[in-house]
């Protein structure tokens, strides 16, 4: 074998053998991640497909002027709301409607929405917690639907009488998204604490974790970080869901100080910034 072609291989498998250590992957495709203030967040896969949860953009004190708008958020392939209440499922329906894309949900909340005329059937499909879909087709991104410790009702202004009402919104769920090269994200939704925290570690191993910490309704920076330091385990945590209204009094500085020798794992990211995995 000439020298030059024992040399190629060489440095061809060193590589192979470093990518496999630091459990990178072979896919050239990368995940981005946009966060836009509370829970919403705008994914796009390795694969090119577009991803938006629990958007609440055009009244949201933190979500930057650039992206007030529906139409700032480019194209949209699937919207994925994990409650019912305001500032999780605010923009959902108009952004399905928009995009004719499904809007999936909680079944008691799509449920709703769908009795409601909120959105038509079609756009407005049912699953629940445990369930997996593959909403664009075999080999593309997995979303399996979690448990999550909150409540879920839904708010809807009825058009006859001008006032407003309240509805059943299902169970709150949070949501595991596998990418077409195997990264994980878990959307905690809205949540508390909960022991099962451990097995969803366990058993889904997510690689990023989108967490809430501002409190009150929520997880406080305490809890989250006791989340990611002993039951999730995840490689990045990226704090959500705290400073956009007064009880939502949690601070990242504060979770990174819970998170202790774990504090490297936090993202630090503001609303309109966006990390690639």
């Amino acid at each position: 074998m000439p020298s030059l072609l024992r040399q190629l291989l060489k440095a061809a498998f060193a590589a192979c053998v470093l990518f496999a250590c630091l459990g990178v992957s072979a896919q050239s495709g990368k995940t981005e991640v946009l966060w836009l203030g509370q829970a919403a967040v705008r994914i796009t896969t390795p694969g090119g497909k577009v991803i938006v949860i629990d958007p609440w953009l055009r009244t949201n004190p933190k979500t930057p002027a650039g992206f007030k708008t529906l139409e700032s958020l480019g194209k949209v392939d699937l919207v994925l709301v994990t409650h019912g209440h305001f500032d999780h499922v605010a923009d959902a329906p108009d952004l399905a409607r928009m995009h004719k894309v499904p809007m999936y949900g909680p079944a008691g909340l799509n449920q709703t929405i769908t009795t409601l005329g909120v959105l038509p059937a079609e756009l407005s499909p049912r699953f629940g917690k445990g369930g997996t879909i593959e909403p664009f087709g075999k080999g593309g991104v997995k979303i399996t639907a979690t448990h999550a410790e909150h409540s879920s009702e839904y708010a809807w202004k009825n058009p006859a009488t001008g006032k407003e009402e309240v509805h059943v919104g299902g169970e709150p769920v949070g949501f595991i998204l596998e990418m077409e090269n195997g990264f994980k994200i878990y959307h905690m939704g809205d949540t508390g604490l909960f022991g099962d925290m451990k097995f969803i570690g366990e058993y889904y191993k997510p690689d990023l974790v989108l967490i809430p910490i501002g409190g009150h309704f929520v997880m406080s920076p305490a809890d989250a970080a006791y989340a990611v330091k002993h039951y999730l385990k995840p490689r990045y945590a990226l704090p959500i869901h705290y400073g956009t209204i007064p009880q939502l009094k949690g601070t990242p500085e504060e979770f990174a100080a819970a998170l202790g020798s774990d504090a490297g794992k936090m993202l630090k990211v503001q609303p309109g910034e966006k990390v690639d995995f």
